[in-house]
């Protein structure tokens, strides 16, 4: 009778802690290795299966194993005294990491050559060390904190018409994306080809602009779009009558929108108040991310408008248009899966890391 295969044990924090390290791109195969070994131990998986599909040896899967059954996460760690010697000074080290936020007089960051030359080790060795330390000095991601005074109610009110759509209504995410350019590039671009990536001239002719207005319905996905010449109260009020028009009239409608003056004009609101189905959500200020019609704006440039070439404003309507016709005909809802709760927990951690930066 073949001996029962013995099955390791751990917190839920431990797991989630293995998990992460499994996945990790930046930690050190070998530690990738050995949280993959706990975790299938944990799954109840044998030592020799464990060994042939992580292509090691029996032995190695059983040494950490025991490791980890005694002492847990830290005995996954490297014994002291192990492996090579490091070659570069701690000093160094220290010298590559705390001055990667100060960068050289006239500069705006650290490049790896730079701050090889500055502490007086190879480019590669910077890179190690940074990559080691996740210091990502050329990657600058884009951000604003919003100062509105009635962040946390706009923020919950938009959140449950996600969470917890109302029946017997329509949820509308609707804002316009102004200034959509029709840019004729000045020579016809060259087809992507083996070892050859799709090219395109740098120079262009403008011929005009237009701004679209779009309306997505958070859960069919399809939308409600109309191109004009402006952006004005005019304007949204065309579109707020075309959305009366297109949308059946026993619903109940509620329109997820931003804070634009145009959206508050004393005509909108007076239409708004003679048709009472409307009901307008305003998104906190600084925080059109809330808005889900952005991810719809954002696959309409990637997909037509920035790499296109448009002889005329005309041009670039009617792909717009033809781009509408087939989201329509094969809608893809943008679903919301993120909780308020960790979301707002991110922002205040932004606001308390910038209130350092600023007293620094």
């Amino acid at each position: 009778m073949a001996r029962p295969i013995k099955r390791l044990h751990a917190e839920p924090v431990v797991v989630t802690e293995l998990r992460r390290r499994s996945r990790a791109r930046t930690g050190m195969v070998r530690e990738r290795e050995r949280a993959e070994m706990i975790l299938l131990r944990l799954q109840g998986v044998s030592v020799g299966e464990i060994a042939a599909r992580l292509k090691t040896t029996a032995k190695r899967v059983s040494t950490w194993s025991k490791r980890f059954e005694t002492h847990g996460l830290a005995g996954l760690e490297e014994a002291a005294g192990r492996g090579r010697k490091p070659s570069i000074p701690a000093k160094k080290i220290e010298r590559v990491v705390t001055e990667v936020t100060r960068p050289p007089k006239g500069r705006s960051r650290w490049s790896v050559r730079s701050m090889a030359r500055h502490a007086g080790v190879s480019p590669s060795s910077v890179q190690r060390i940074w990559s080691k330390n996740e210091l990502k000095p050329h990657v600058v991601k884009t951000f604003k904190l919003s100062n509105d005074p009635k962040f946390d109610e706009k923020f919950w009110d938009v959140i449950g018409l996600y969470l917890n759509p109302p029946e017997r209504a329509l949820v509308l995410c609707c804002d316009e994306k102004s200034q959509c350019q029709a840019l004729e590039r000045s020579q016809p671009s060259l087809p992507l080809g083996p070892r050859r990536p799709r090219t395109m001239t740098h120079d262009y002719k403008r011929h005009g602009t237009t701004t679209l207005f779009a309306a997505l319905a958070y859960l069919e996905g399809k939308l409600i779009a109309r191109t004009e010449t402006r952006h004005t109260h005019v304007e949204w009020l065309r579109f707020l009558k075309q959305i009366d028009r297109e949308t059946p009239k026993e619903l109940d409608i509620h329109l997820i929108a931003d804070n634009y003056a145009t959206h508050k004009h004393p005509k909108v609101k007076a239409w708004l108040e003679s048709h009472p189905r409307f009901n307008m959500h305003f998104t906190p200020t600084s925080s059109s991310w809330l808005n889900l019609v952005e991810r719809f704006f954002r696959d309409l440039t990637e997909d037509v408008i920035r790499a296109g070439s448009f002889a005329s404003v005309k041009e670039l309507i009617d792909d717009i248009n033809a781009y509408l016709v087939e989201r329509n005909a094969n809608p893809r809802p943008y679903k919301w899966t993120a909780k308020g709760e960790a979301i707002l927990e991110k922002i205040q951690r932004a606001r308390s890391a910038l209130q350092k930066a600023q007293a620094a």
